[in-house]
């Protein structure tokens, strides 16, 4: 998968390959596009677990220490040896582009699902659902948001969502929301002050938005985050900029939907604030959940999510969980050690035992 170039919008080639890999060892997925789904329904009518991750990944940064998609395996673990201060043979590590975010979560489900198609009698009173997704890193209408409401909205009681969380259980995350800002100036010759500063105006909300605080505080979760992450303005040294562009990118609570967020801070803001979707929410386990009481009985460790995941494009009970470790994604030299793959699986198949679901 990791030698399959896949970037979000890109994923045909390794949903080919994942399909073609799953089909010669006797498991029948079935292709919506680029997403890939499997079910196992051992006993009919019973609560459905859905097992879902990602096949996309971002792209590579550009001061990798080695091949993003085809590692040399020598270099590769040097390298992730020096990172841990530990040594590490070869055999000990998978390195490369989405070797962690999100294969890692993947592969482990892919096992499991194989796991529990052999000994369907271990499942209990419920049915196994997996579903490998597409376009998860851009929020690309095709990936769980069109496989959700068109194939399994109605269908799942719960789900796991595989992301890096060194198999601990995030019980809620952050939603994602970002702005698209423009400050409306006029040009003018900046040796005789001319016209009004565009990015003057910007620099204005910028500092209105950081010193800016929302009223609510999720018990959970905390405050809202906000951070401008770009920045764009001018044509020439001597021209006063008529347009400056900047993006916010804003991870959100419960507390407040997109667009009271949304309000609030175009309120405060001379420029125009244009989100890119209102629809990234955050999420959270039920109160109640199964799932949380499977948590506790696996005694796994239990913690709020800052990140984004598919959890947000779909509507029923879920955590988030899978091997590897989140501080690792999106930037150079990603890895997953062998060893986080097998314990991821072992625990899957642990917690899902112990996962009693009802209608």
């Amino acid at each position: 998968m990791i030698a399959i170039p896949s970037p979000s919008f890109e994923e045909e080639r390794v949903s080919n390959h994942v399909q073609s890999w799953m089909e010669a060892r006797g498991m029948h997925p079935q292709r919506f596009g680029n997403n890939l789904v499997c079910r196992l329904n051992p006993r009919p009518g019973a609560p459905v677990l859905m097992l879902c991750a990602h096949l996309d990944t971002v792209s590579p940064a550009s001061d990798y220490s080695f091949d993003p998609y085809k590692p040399d395996a020598e270099v590769a673990a040097e390298r992730v040896s020096a990172i841990r201060g530990e040594h590490l043979s070869p055999e000990e590590v998978i390195a490369g582009l989405g070797s962690n975010d999100d294969g890692a979560s993947a592969t482990a489900q892919i096992a499991v699902f194989r796991f529990f198609s052999a000994h369907p009698e271990l499942l209990g009173e419920k049915n196994l659902l997996l579903a490998l997704s597409c376009q998860e890193e851009r929020s690309g209408p095709e990936g769980m948001r069109s496989l959700w409401k068109e194939q399994l909205e109605g269908e799942v009681d719960a789900a796991i969502v595989g992301e890096p969380t060194a198999m601990q259980a995030a019980i809620s995350e952050r939603g994602l929301l970002v702005l698209d800002a423009v400050a409306h100036g006029l040009s003018g010759h900046a040796a005789r002050n001319e016209g009004v500063n565009a990015l003057y105006i910007a620099i204005e909300d910028i500092a209105a938005m950081r010193a800016h605080r929302f009223g609510r505080k999720s018990p959970v979760m905390g405050d809202i985050n906000l951070n401008v992450t770009q920045i764009n303005a001018g044509t020439a040294h001597n021209v006063i900029p008529d347009r400056c562009s900047f993006v916010v990118d804003i991870r959100t609570t419960e507390q407040y939907t997109s667009k009271e967020i949304l309000d609030e801070l175009q309120g405060i803001c001379k420029s125009t604030l244009t989100p890119r979707n209102l629809t990234n929410r955050s999420s959270a386990c039920r109160p109640l959940s199964p799932l949380m009481k499977a948590a506790a009985d696996c005694r796994t460790v239990c913690f709020s999510s800052p990140t984004t995941s598919d959890w947000m494009r779909i509507s029923c009970d879920a955590l988030k969980m899978g091997p590897g470790d989140s501080s690792r994604s999106h930037k150079k030299d990603e890895y997953v050690l062998c060893s986080e793959l097998m314990d991821g699986v072992v625990k899957y198949v642990e917690f899902i035992q112990k996962l009693n679901l009802q209608h």
